[in-house]
């Protein structure tokens, strides 16, 4: 899964791809890396970030997805959003896979957006919001409490007529945890893929890889690779980074060895 940021803020790359050519142009090099979805965000999820009015959100994200139907990509378009307007404005241009990271808790209406127009989504584990989410984050045991509100979730989905293998789970690494807890869940990912759907996961570049290995935001890639490796030998099936060619290179080399007899 490429990330593709319209956004001014995003922790990594906010403000390259805020204009449509260029998100654009992002988005057509990820697909020619070897991306399968194309996950296109018209509002940041960092740390802190605050809320973007709808009508903005949809400024940002529509013309992106019009313009990659129109150029027949072949990769999945996915819109990263919590509002159920914007989902809708971005299915209607050709995404086919919704990526919320409140798991249908903010708009629960999405849910029924999803199971209506036979979509694929995500649903991410994600303590608060954006803005208060890093605020002393504390759990009794974080993998229990992560798993068992991926099980409420996804069966909330379920009953607003999601098809269960439309479903998609996500820990939400860095939404709400201390690093402590991203590398508990990543140590102990086989208890949530044990739920039975596909885990995505995204570390790509984030900070509590920087605090394990000391480096900046665009000096992350080895710790990225080293993270997307161990999940996937762990259970994880769907990997958000921002770099996709090196991590394909890097999955393949390990699914052949995971693989040997």
């Amino acid at each position: 899964m490429g990330i593709v940021n319209a956004t001014p803020d995003s922790f990594s790359d906010g403000g390259r791809y805020l204009d449509s050519a260029a998100a654009v142009a992002h988005a057509r090099e990820l697909e020619a890396e070897g991306a399968a979805i194309l996950d296109l965000g018209g509002e940041s999820t960092r740390p802190g970030a605050d809320p973007v009015p709808a009508a903005e959100e949809r400024r940002r994200v529509v013309p992106v997805i019009e313009a990659l139907t129109a150029g027949g990509t072949r990769a999945q378009i996915s819109i990263d959003t919590i509002k159920l307007s914007v989902a809708e404005a971005a299915v209607d241009a050709g995404a086919s896979y919704v990526n919320d990271v409140t798991a249908f808790r903010h708009d629960p209406e999405i849910a029924g957006l999803v199971a209506d127009r036979g979509l694929d989504c995500c649903l991410m584990h994600m303590r608060g919001e954006p803005r208060t989410m890093q605020r002393a984050p504390a759990y009794d045991d974080v993998v229990s409490d992560v798993k068992a509100f991926l099980e409420e979730r996804m069966a909330f989905a379920i009953a607003a007529g999601v098809p269960e293998e439309r479903i998609q789970l996500d820990p939400g690494i860095g939404f709400g945890k201390t690093v402590d807890h991203n590398v508990e869940l990543l140590a102990r990912l086989p208890e949530l893929a044990a739920l039975g759907r596909p885990l995505l996961v995204g570390v790509s570049r984030k900070s509590f890889l920087g605090r394990l290995t000391g480096r900046e935001v665009g000096d992350r890639l080895p710790a990225t690779l080293a993270a997307n490796v161990l999940a996937f030998e762990r259970g994880a099936r769907i990997f958000r980074v921002h770099d996709v060619a090196p991590l394909r290179d890097a999955l393949t080399v390990a699914a052949a060895t995971v693989r040997r007899p």
